[in-house]
């Protein structure tokens, strides 16, 4: 075990995020950890990740203890395509369902598994389930990603992301009219207090920097272009969900069930249309494109109609 002091500035956080920040794993490794018996605060052992923790308490972790295994089964996957293929990356249109990469708690389909059952070679870094993966989507958000075959292109392409230089463009309906029509949203976002598996704007997150700009105005709904200039978990949905007008379709942010019913969505109507980055291989700026599915195409169509 080793063993640490909780500093002044970490009173009050949560044990998770505490432990996070002083031993520099990460939240969902700590909670592995937690479920494992192997965190303690002040000789007892954690047995919730919201617990909090006050200045000066005593806490223990097992670093050493095996992170859990996440098997990668090669499968292809319906729905994945293909948009752009060479020897350093793979672009993929991600359908709605399917998740970047295989993980604890989920046994669906994934952007991983479809390319190992479809014979691509993928870069070997990363963790072993999450190998060439340098962003995810949420799983029920569809769009363009981009997968490092080679060691280079990951490196490359991980640091570009870091340092904001990839253009990332998605399309959203929200409910109502944001005002202004145009905009920037400034605000951090960390684990939502009261439940671990949403996020919320928290004063002391990280910072988080979502621009948008209004397509099409409607009577029910905004469809608006978005382009992020960081990329934190569930971040459009988040920063919509703070300005009242979440993304149609989107219950665990506060959309209206009904609007979402009568317009045939089963998830956020939230696409990633564009992705732009410079190529790690060639040095060229590339750019990809991909046109919203057919279950968002239907709403907006029901939308336009009014």
């Amino acid at each position: 075990m080793t063993v640490l002091l909780v500093p002044d500035g970490l009173a009050g956080e949560r044990v998770d995020a505490a432990a996070a920040r002083m031993t520099g794993l990460s939240r969902s490794r700590v909670a592995d950890l937690i479920d494992a018996g192997g965190v303690r605060l002040d000789g007892e052992a954690v047995t919730r990740s919201s617990t909090r923790v006050s200045a000066g308490a005593m806490l223990e972790v097992d670093l050493d203890q095996p992170a859990p295994s996440v098997q990668v089964v090669p499968q292809e996957v319906a729905g994945v395509r293909i948009v752009h293929d060479d020897r350093d990356l793979v672009v993929v249109d991600k359908p709605a369902g399917v998740a970047a990469h295989p993980s604890l708690g989920w046994d669906g389909p994934s952007v991983v598994e479809h390319l190992a059952g479809a014979g691509f070679r993928i870069s070997t870094s990363g963790a072993p389930e999450r190998q060439g993966i340098v962003q995810r989507l949420d799983v029920g958000t569809s769009g363009l990603m981009v997968v490092a075959k080679s060691e280079t292109a990951y490196t490359v392409l991980k640091q570009a992301f870091r340092d904001r230089t990839v253009d990332k463009v998605y399309h959203a309906l929200i409910q109502g009219h944001p005002d202004p029509f145009e905009g920037t949203i400034d605000a951090p976002i960390a684990r939502h207090p009261g439940h671990d598996w949403k996020m919320a704007v928290v004063e002391g997150g990280r910072r988080s920097i979502t621009h948008y700009a209004t397509l099409e105005a409607h009577r029910a709904a905004t469809l608006v272009e978005v382009h992020l200039e960081t990329g934190r978990t569930h971040q459009i949905r988040v920063h919509f969900a703070a300005l009242r007008h979440p993304c149609v379709g989107d219950p665990l942010y506060g959309a209206d069930p009904v609007l979402a019913a009568r317009l045939g969505l089963e998830r956020q109507w939230l696409h990633a249309v564009e992705l732009a980055f410079v190529h790690p291989g060639t040095g060229e700026p590339v750019r990809f494109h991909s046109d919203p599915p057919d279950d968002l195409a239907r709403a907006l169509s029901l939308v336009r109609q009014g």
